[in-house]
């Protein structure tokens, strides 16, 4: 079925180019199993994996998955650590897949707040995918949506105390210029499973016109056909940005 999708989706020709997801449902699918949250985490790996494979296939050009959130800091420190264990676990793994498949890797978010080793691993496949020109992965990890606009607001009011910008000057491209997706289009698409309706502080500045599609698979589920399925629910849409056609 899922090759049949990704006919259709080349065939209607009209791609997202940017695709977010919020990755949800890996405690609950463990809970479901009788096993402890963190073997959702380590389930949920799998369907990372297909959602790259599933969007460098359908031509996407940047795919942003919500790994970890400020909000997550305060989970149990077993589970953040089994957490950043699995993210480092990943990046090793991947990194020479990745690459070979010209697959650009990101990190966004204040990774300030990583131990050095998770950080290293993050700068290790960064560094080691610069250059893939066929798809970017923004992995978005100690990232919340209003700490990134507090942030552009705090760089930009640097600029005016140093005298080098005027409080006028500043606009709607020049905010976003100090976002930490500054270089890429915004998501069209936003995926969310596990059927949860809403943004979690997620990109609340980049999703303004943004498509959301809301399935209730669990993240540990979610494969390459849920993705299509979103693609495909994605273009039957008609994206007006507030406005209407004439008459």
């Amino acid at each position: 079925m899922s090759t049949d999708l990704l006919q259709q989706i080349r065939l209607h020709g009209h791609l997202p180019r940017h695709v977010a997801i919020i990755m949800d449902g890996n405690g609950r699918w463990a809970r479901e199993r009788g096993r402890p949250r963190e073997f959702g985490h380590k389930a949920g790996m799998s369907a990372v994996r297909e959602a790259v494979a599933g969007a460098t296939e359908a031509g996407v050009e940047v795919l942003t998955l919500f790994a970890f959130s400020q909000e997550n800091w305060h989970r149990p420190r077993g589970e953040v650590s089994a957490l950043m264990a699995l993210l480092e676990l990943y990046v090793r793994r991947e990194q020479r897949e990745l690459r070979e498949k010209g697959v650009e890797v990101h990190a966004i978010g204040d990774l300030s707040r990583l131990g050095p080793r998770t950080r290293r691993a993050l700068e290790g496949i960064v560094e080691h995918t610069a250059g893939g020109t066929r798809m970017r992965l923004n992995l978005a990890v100690s990232y919340g949506a209003r700490g990134e606009i507090v942030r552009a607001a705090q760089r930009l009011a640097e600029r005016v105390r140093a005298g080098t910008l005027s409080p006028g000057e500043i606009d709607e491209a020049l905010f976003a210029s100090e976002l930490y997706t500054a270089d890429v289009p915004d998501p069209d698409l936003l995926i969310r499973t596990s059927g949860e309706h809403r943004i979690s502080n997620f990109m609340l500045w980049q999703l303004a016109y943004t498509e959301l599609h809301i399935t209730p698979v669990l993240w540990p589920d979610f494969g390459r056909e849920h993705l299509f399925q979103a693609i495909r629910d994605f273009q039957r849409r008609e994206r007006r940005f507030g406005r209407v056609a004439a008459t």
